[in-house]
């Protein structure tokens, strides 16, 4: 094994829900056709590590470990978004806030020298936007 991450994929007891989601309100585009009601299992365009979203039975048939036919609870990730400045983390924040997320923490100057806010999509997973504050 290597150390290094090929592919991220969040579980969801929602496909096209969450397709919708991270299609058109994050704006990753799908590889190929969806089809929302037959979908099981969709990856998006994305240089470098592999993305994408799968319905959770897809990996009870796979594994048939228990605890993929158990819903997930809780905050198990955070994906983090770069946006080129501070004032990029805000318009970004209103943005997908418009468009459906849920609000987390409003864009805020965090002591670690960074702009940062968080929402959540619609399963719950909060994830983070950040620009980096520029050095003075």
């Amino acid at each position: 094994m290597q150390p290094q991450i090929a592919l991220i994929t969040i579980l969801t007891e929602d496909i096209a829900r969450l397709v919708r989601f991270y299609r058109d309100v994050l704006g990753f585009q799908p590889q190929g056709e969806v089809n929302e009601t037959e979908q099981k299992y969709v990856e998006f365009e994305h240089t470098g590590v592999r993305f994408a979203i799968c319905a959770r039975p897809v990996m009870w048939e796979a594994t048939r470990h228990a605890d993929f036919k158990q819903p997930a609870t809780g905050q198990a990730f955070e994906l983090a978004f770069p946006c080129e400045s501070p004032d990029a983390v805000d318009a970004a924040y209103e943005r997908i806030m418009g468009q459906g997320a849920a609000p987390v923490q409003a864009p805020a100057t965090m002591p670690w020298g960074q702009r940062t806010a968080f929402f959540a999509d619609p399963d719950g997973n909060i994830h983070e936007l950040f620009a980096d504050l520029p050095k003075s």
